[in-house]
């Protein structure tokens, strides 16, 4: 059975830093792309980040570039999301996905077939 945990979410203050993590389980995604997604009450899954299979190559909504870094340890079949600098409006919940076969990651969540149950993260002011 395939998983991905993520962990990692917590509450934290504006300025703050947190590093979400997805372990998957169940088989080896080191040939497919991974991403973050989030969430918040009533919106859309809007993609945050995403890694390609080998880690050469990455991608980041602009509400997040400079803050956040996606990087993979296939290795340990693990994802992770360093989250600094962290504001109120990145509260949301976190969800990590991983493509069934495609090795370059894509933007659209409709192209994701494995998902995490999503951790929350709470930033206050």
């Amino acid at each position: 059975q395939v998983q991905l945990v993520e962990s990692g979410g917590g509450l934290v203050q504006a300025g703050d830093s947190l590093r979400l993590s997805c372990a998957a389980s169940g088989r080896t995604f080191s040939n497919n792309a991974m991403g973050w997604f989030r969430q918040t009450p009533g919106k859309d899954r809007d993609i945050v980040a995403a890694i390609n299979a080998d880690g050469s190559s990455t991608y980041y909504a602009d509400s997040v570039k400079g803050r956040f870094t996606i990087s993979r340890d296939n290795a340990k079949n693990t994802v992770y999301l360093q989250m600094n600098s962290l504001k109120p409006e990145d509260t949301a919940v976190y969800f990590c996905a991983a493509t069934g076969g495609a090795s370059y990651y894509y933007r659209r969540r409709q192209n994701y077939d494995y998902w995490g149950r999503g951790t929350q993260v709470t930033v206050s002011s």
